[in-house]
């Protein structure tokens, strides 16, 4: 047992995400408690449209955390719970993509993916394909 406060803070992984399965991965990814929303951001094209001009590191950085589509991992267990302001049930589900504005949720880094941690009402709409949507 450690008494030195930064170890208890911060610890080495015994593995690394490349050493882990699927089934392993998934369940290392912090679950959402409540009403919250566990999204994934997608990758970054590392090309402008068309393909030929390469964008910088930084370009694509700012692309990544602007971002206002992600995809659904999973819900919290009060999800769209409260019939008061869901009357309708909910406004997504699993495996949907979603338009978020750029600013919500939790941002944090798990094997090398971006994800958010967001409330349930920060959901804006559902995206059939999330390629076609630009931030302006």
């Amino acid at each position: 047992m450690t008494n030195n406060v930064a170890d208890l803070l911060y610890t080495e992984p015994e593995e690394t995400v490349t050493d882990m399965t699927e089934e392993e991965y998934e369940a290392s990814l912090p679950h959402p408690t409540g009403y919250r929303v566990l999204i994934a951001l997608p990758v970054q094209e590392e090309t402008h449209t068309g393909g030929v001009i390469i964008k910088a590191k930084e370009t694509q950085h700012i692309e990544h955390l602007m971002s206002i589509v992600g995809l659904v991992v999973e819900l919290g267990p009060d999800c769209y719970k409260d019939k008061n302001k869901f009357p309708v049930g909910p406004w997504c589900e699993t495996g949907n993509y979603v338009m978020f504005r750029s600013n919500s949720g939790t941002r944090f880094k798990f094997g090398g993916m971006e994800y958010r941690l967001m409330n349930d009402d920060s959901i804006e709409a559902v995206v059939a394909d999330p390629k076609m949507i630009t931030r302006v």
